[in-house]
C-alpha cells in the first residue's frame, strides 16, 4: 500500500514511548519527511537540550519548543516527533490539533521505566528517585495525552515496524489526514 499525508502526524506521549524510533519508520512507510521538535531546538541553540535545561530552565525551553512545534507545523508536512511534555500545553494541543493530527503513543510506565532508566539524557529523570519521578510524570501526564486525536497502544513485543502499522490503521480513519493510493 502506499500512502500520502495530507496533514502532519504530531507523536506525542511519554519519554521512552518509542516516538523517534516510531516517528522515523512512519516517515519512510509514508514516504514523508521525519521532523523532530527537540532536534529543531538542539539545532538552533547549538546545544543539548539537558544544557538548555541547565542554562536557561524548563519554562524557556517550552517556550522554544512551542514556537518550534508552530513552525514545523505551518511549514512542512511529514511525521513529527515532539518531546514528551510538549504536549501538556494547552497551546500546543490546540494548534496541533488544528494544523495537524496528534497520536499518542501508549505504553504502561514499566515499559517505559525499561527503556529510559539507563539513560542520562533525560533531565527530569535526574533526581535523586528517578522511577519515582518517571510514575509521577506519568501519572500527571496521561489525562492530557489522553485528549490527543487517536491513541496507539505499545507494548514490549511491539517492534518499532508493528507500532508504526498501528498508527497507520489509526491513521486510516482520518480521511482527513492520510490516503491510500
Amino acid at each position: 500500500m502506499d500512502w500520502h499525508l495530507k496533514k502532519t502526524v504530531v507523536l506525542v506521549g511519554m519519554m521512552g514511548a518509542g516516538k523517534t524510533a516510531v516517528g522515523r519508520a512512519l516517515a519512510q512507510m509514508t514516504h514523508a519527511p521525519f521532523l523532530d521538535s527537540d532536534a529543531e531546538i538542539e539545532k538552533a541553540a547549538n546545544m543539548s537540550i539537558a544544557e538548555i535545561f541547565a542554562r536557561d530552565g524548563e519554562p524557556f525551553f517550552r517556550d522554544r519548543e512551542s514556537q518550534v512545534i508552530t513552525r514545523l507545523l505551518e511549514t512542512k508536512r511529514g511525521v513529527l516527533s515532539t518531546g514528551g511534555g510538549a504536549f501538556l500545553s494547552r497551546a500546543n494541543r490546540e494548534t496541533i490539533s488544528r494544523l495537524g493530527v496528534s497520536v499518542w503513543l501508549k505504553a504502561d510506565l514499566d515499559l517505559l521505566w525499561s527503556r529510559v532508566r539507563h539513560k542520562d539524557t533525560r533531565p527530569l529523570l535526574r533526581t535523586p528517585d528517578p522511577y519515582a519521578t518517571l510514575r509521577d510524570l506519568h501519572d500527571a501526564r496521561v489525562p492530557l495525552y489522553a485528549q490527543a486525536d487517536l491513541t496507539v497502544s505499545t507494548d514490549a513485543g511491539c517492534s518499532i515496524e508493528d507500532t508504526a502499522r498501528r498508527v497507520i490503521a489509526a491513521l486510516e480513519t482520518r480521511p482527513d489526514v492520510l490516503e491510500s493510493r
